[in-house]
């Protein structure tokens, strides 16, 4: 078994019982994708049936496998009661954690997998393709993508104690870059972060922040040096690992209520000069927006899977249905005018995790491979993301129109699906940025903002 191997994890507690010495991280063995010689390319379990799994390699249709048990402990009922009671699905980051998977892209001498955004993509796509839509893949989100920076430019506690934290569930993290009053201009945050000798000083507004009514940890972007004092505006800003100190009266969450993925929390965050140590900062003060940067590209990756998991999942209930409901006689799938939105939704999917699992790979092979530049990995990841989204609002929204009545009842799902789509076409960064962003930068139009 080569090294790669051996540095990621297998896949179910049951069969850790019976494996000797077996590491607590994540370990992905060859019996995971191969019976009989051959190697299997989708799984029997639910709404995992319909995309095609050719192509992917071992490592990717282990994390599948594995993960695809995981979730096959929370069916969709579990899902529905959370998003109606609104509270936070605990015991998936808590299983998921217990198999070593939060560790799945952080380095394994800090007790990660060691593996790649294509392997974290597949996980958090087949999270949400379970049923457990965006809501459970984002209840983890960012403990993958937010600590990738903090794995990076992090000091020796941070790395050592940290990430470590992270990896077995003991801390959450949740990631505090968005204010209300820049939006996605993210050079003009103004919440400030002011040096006074071991400390610093936090002033200002976070908001749409997940999960921080349940993290422990923030990674925050902040301005550590005046705007007006600056050459350029990505200069003066500087990241922050802090601790969510909810009995400070300095600190105070507020939830949002919101119209989907409503099993995680989002709030505005308010910070009234709250103390934090000098050591949470992550690498150099004033570099923190180039620090992030480390991080974004990954993030469009993710939550390109965890759309396409969603477009899957819609797709799959939908076809079901078509095939089960009989109006007139017949089946309703045979009727054109519910088959052909339905076949255009899942070439839609099917291009979109194309465009998907290529921009991951140029992620993860731009780290050794100096031919593929910062310029590649960045269209590839936003256009990806674009295209996952969009065709997982397809698929949604067709899934709840084949239903008929039917999908505007909250026990079919798919009417909780539709609400929760609209997250992966508006966060991180807003389709129409995201046009403006290809419009430039690939073909060299004016600037329009």
């Amino acid at each position: 078994m080569s090294a790669k191997y051996s540095a990621v994890c297998s896949t179910t507690r049951l069969f850790s019982r019976y494996v000797s010495g077996l590491p607590s991280r994540p370990r992905l063995c060859r019996w995971a994708v191969q019976e009989h010689g051959q190697q299997r390319h989708f799984s029997n379990g639910r709404n995992h049936r319909m995309m095609e799994m050719s192509g992917f390699s071992e490592e990717q249709l282990s994390v599948r496998d594995a993960i695809q048990k995981i979730c096959a402990q929370f069916p969709n009922e579990y899902w529905q009661q959370h998003d109606q009671s609104e509270t936070d699905p605990k015991e998936l980051h808590a299983a998921l954690a217990a198999d070593g998977w939060l560790g799945i892209a952080l380095p394994e001498e800090f007790g990660g997998a060691g593996l790649g955004i294509s392997e974290a993509t597949m996980m958090l796509q087949t999270i949400s393709q379970s049923g457990a839509g965006m809501a459970g893949a984002q209840s983890i989100h960012a403990n993958v993508y937010a600590t990738q920076p903090l794995a990076r430019f992090g000091n020796k506690d941070q790395l050592e104690s940290t990430i470590p934290n992270i990896i077995n569930g003991k801390w959450r993290v949740c990631f505090g870059v968005t204010e209300p009053n820049t939006g996605l201009d993210t050079l003009r945050l103004r919440t400030t972060a002011t040096r006074q000798g071991d400390k610093y000083i936090i002033t200002g507004q976070k908001i749409w922040i997940t999960c921080a009514q349940v993290a422990s940890k923030m990674i925050l972007l902040a301005r550590t040096t005046p705007l007006e004092e600056v050459k350029k505006p990505s200069e003066g800003l500087s990241m922050f690992c802090i601790d969510i100190d909810r009995s400070n009266p300095a600190l105070e969450l507020k939830k949002i209520k919101k119209m989907g993925g409503r099993a995680v929390d989002a709030n505005e965050v308010f910070f009234d000069h709250y103390e934090i140590p000098a050591n949470t900062l992550i690498g150099e003060e004033g570099q923190g927006f180039k620090i992030i940067l480390h991080g974004m590209n990954a993030e469009r990756c993710l939550l390109a899977g965890e759309a396409l998991g969603l477009g899957y999942a819609a797709l799959e209930k939908a076809s079901r249905y078509a095939r089960e409901r009989v109006v007139f006689g017949r089946p309703i799938g045979k009727n054109q005018a519910i088959a052909h939105p339905l076949a255009d939704a899942y070439m839609n999917l099917e291009a979109a995790k194309l465009a998907t699992y290529h921009a991951a790979r140029l992620y993860d092979q731009s780290k050794t491979d100096k031919s593929i530049t910062p310029h590649a990995v960045g269209v590839a990841c936003n256009s990806a993301k674009y295209i996952a989204a969009e065709a997982a609002f397809k698929a949604c929204e067709r899934a709840v129109m084949t239903h008929g009545g039917m999908g505007y009842a909250m026990e079919y799902d798919v009417e909780r699906y539709l609400r929760e789509c609209f997250v992966p076409r508006i966060a991180p960064i807003s389709r129409e940025m995201i046009l403006n962003f290809v419009s430039e930068k690939v073909l060299e139009l004016p600037r329009s903002y």
